[in-house]
Order: C-alpha cells, then structure tokens, then sequence
C-alpha cells in the first residue's frame, strides 16, 4: 500500500522507553511521520525527544491540557498521514508487527492487535489480566459488539474512518473503547490480528497503580459504556 503513515504516541513520563520507542517505528516502517504528543512529563521526556534526529518527528508539549484522549485527537489534528496508528509509548517491542498491520488495511477499514482473538495472549501480571479480561468482557455484553479486545489501544486505520467516527476527547483508555465501538456501528471493517501483551516496560501501569485507583477507573469505564449507547 502505497500511502503516508503517521503514528501516534501520547507520552507522560516516558523517558525510560520513548527514545527505543520511536527508533522501532522508524526501523519498521520507512518514511514514517511520528507525531508525539507529551503532557509537560517531568521526568525530562520532552528534553530526550528533542535530542532525537528524525525529520518526520513532530513533538508538541502541552502545559495545560492532559490526558489520553485529548492527546490522541490532538495528535490526529496534526497527522499528515493517509493511514494513522497509534501505540503505547512504552510497547516498542510490538511496533514490528505494523507492517502486516498496514499491509492488512488492503481489505479492512481497521487493523487492532488483539489479545482475545485465537494465538493472542497476556503476559502481565495475574490482576492485570484479570482486570483487561472483565473490561472487555463487560463492555462486549453492554455494547453487544463483535470485537473482542475493545481496550487493545494498538491499531492502524485508514484516515477515512474518522469522516464518520470522530473520538470524543475525554477520559482514558475508555475513549477508545468507545471510538471503536462506534467505528464498528458506522459498518467499518474491523480486522483483529493476534498479538501476546508483554510485560510492562516499567513493571506498573499508570491505569493500574493501586487497588483504590483502579476501581475508579472502573467506574469511569462502567460509567463511559452506557454514556456511548444512549449519545446520539
């Protein structure tokens, strides 16, 4: 497919994995644009990202608004790109699987890495997993949709998706959900492709740093999926 390619990557204090990050998207996919988009981290992740030597390398550091899903549509405001992808800033070691990913979007509209689809997996932590698996569970069953990881967050689409399936910029891992969702009702084609979810690079996640956290998130998802069946 011969097209542009922009990826997408939303950072907070990513120092530990940015750098390795954007050197796997540059290996694996020529003539990428990367768009960076980092919430002011004070852990010195905008200082490293200006040392990198990328021409295609956009980075915006935002003072004052925060958050994933603000990050991901600014992001897509300043992709270039025919087809955009978008991965976690410290899941560098599945970028080599975007080439088959791109190649796929040939004969569908979306292409998601999936861990619930035959030959995908979960290395995390027993809680983590546990908590991913009743995520997606609940949000199928509230949704009634047909994708199985609807909390992926890794995929390339065609730029086109987003004339009908705008993301609604608020909240967390929770917007996605909903943007594939609705990519979904609108009759886009959705490929999901197995993929084995490492280990966290820094051993945590930021959605899942303790118990109390956690189950407000929870909320927040619960509260997200009946928000997306009744918003017209």
């Amino acid at each position: 497919m011969n097209k542009n390619i922009s990826i997408i990557l939303s950072t907070y204090n990513e120092s530990a994995s940015i750098e390795n990050t954007i050197a796997e998207i540059i290996k694996h996919i020529e003539g990428v644009e990367i768009v960076v988009v980092d919430d002011n981290s004070p852990d010195g992740t905008f200082e490293i990202l200006k040392k990198i030597q990328y021409p295609k390398l956009k980075i915006f550091n935002r003072k004052k608004d925060k958050g994933l899903a603000s990050a991901f549509l600014f992001g897509l405001i300043n992709a270039n790109g025919d087809i955009i992808g978008w991965v976690d800033s410290n899941m560098g070691s599945v970028v080599e699987r975007f080439p088959e990913m791109i190649s796929k979007l040939e004969t569908s509209d979306i292409v998601l890495l999936s861990r619930y689809v035959d030959g995908g997996s979960d290395e995390r932590n027993k809680a983590r997993i546990i908590a991913s698996k009743l995520i997606n569970y609940v949000s199928r069953l509230i949704l009634r949709s047909k994708i199985k990881d609807l909390s992926s967050g890794i995929f390339v689409m065609k730029k086109d998706v987003l004339l009908d399936t705008v993301p609604i910029a608020t909240g967390h891992g929770e917007f996605m959900v909903e943007f594939l969702y609705n990519a979904e009702k609108k009759g886009n084609s959705i490929l999901e492709i197995p993929y084995v979810h490492p280990v966290d690079i820094e051993g945590n996640s930021k959605s899942f740093p303790n118990l109390p956290k956690f189950l407000l998130l929870g909320f927040f998802y619960l509260l997200r999926l009946f928000q997306t069946i009744f918003r017209r």
